[in-house]
């Protein structure tokens, strides 16, 4: 656990982050984007940030790419978005 001076030296160097006892975004809506299984057809939402890492080092024309919960597959953005 620790100590008294720690904790104050946290909260001194990290204190702005925390509003109302709330850890600042964690109250913000999650952005999903639907991705469908091109092997079982499963649909999953992923989150947009996760989307965002996943394309850093892509070539262009090159798609985001996840594994399949469901078969291990492989998952893409689904074409359209039922929602």
């Amino acid at each position: 656990m620790a100590k008294k001076g720690e904790q104050d030296e946290f909260y001194e160097l990290f204190g702005h982050l925390f509003e109302n006892g709330e850890f600042v975004g964690l109250k913000e809506p999650i952005v999903t984007i639907l991705f469908k299984c091109i092997d079982c057809g499963t649909e999953d939402e992923v989150p947009d940030f996760v989307v965002d890492e996943f394309s850093y080092d892509l070539d262009e024309g090159e798609e985001v790419e996840t594994e399949c919960p469901a078969c291990g597959g492989t998952m893409r953005k689904a074409k359209t978005n039922p929602k």
